[in-house]
């Protein structure tokens, strides 16, 4: 079973965590945008569902 050499410092522990949660935040951030426009009438594009697709195809 693999096992890590030596142990990870609270540094490099917590810049990995704080650039997840970074990550997270912005998606997040992306996906509420998203809810208010299509809410407010804004956005002309979601995603396509899938009675859209069969017509495309």
């Amino acid at each position: 079973m693999a096992v890590p050499k030596k142990k990870t410092s609270k540094s490099k522990r917590d810049k990995r965590r704080a650039n997840w949660r970074r990550k997270a935040s912005l998606e997040a951030e992306k996906a509420l945008s998203l809810g208010k426009a299509v809410l407010s009438g804004r956005s002309t594009f979601v995603y396509p569902t899938e009675e859209e697709e069969e017509e495309d195809a």
